[in-house]
């Protein structure tokens, strides 16, 4: 007997997607486990949405900090989820995806960070050698 392998959400989705607390767009599956951001563990669940106005695909991600640990980012390169929880709905179709709410809202206590909003910031500054 063998495992059959379920594909239920395109890679093209992940592709679209980044992590709210730091801002990075790479994921990791670990079978039996769950997907994982990379660079900061935090945990992300997607399900589909009971309504999709029509869109091909109607998703909503689940982001749970409660594993969140970043040994290689400073804590100030990382923005807290309220209540360690943050979901959002992508509507759409692969290439085009596009956000359709934040729960909890976004507000002017709590933002998601941006898709590569600290990037520039982790980066080490380059120096030159020149005289």
């Amino acid at each position: 007997m063998s495992l059959e392998r379920v594909s239920r959400h395109d890679e093209a989705l992940f592709e679209f997607l980044w992590c709210p607390v730091c801002g990075t767009e790479a994921f990791t599956h670990i079978p039996f486990e769950g997907v994982f951001c990379t660079e900061c563990n935090t945990s992300v669940t997607c399900r589909e949405s009971p309504e999709s106005r029509g869109y091909d695909e109607a998703v909503i991600i689940t982001f749970d900090a409660t594993t969140t640990w970043n040994l290689h980012v400073d804590e100030k390169l990382r923005r807290p989820l309220p209540d360690d929880e943050a979901q959002v709905k992508i509507l759409g179709s692969p290439g085009d995806y596009h956000v359709d709410w934040w729960a909890p809202t976004t507000t002017e206590d709590w933002t998601p960070v941006e898709r590569n909003e600290f990037a520039d910031e982790s980066e080490p500054e380059e120096v030159s050698h020149l005289a």
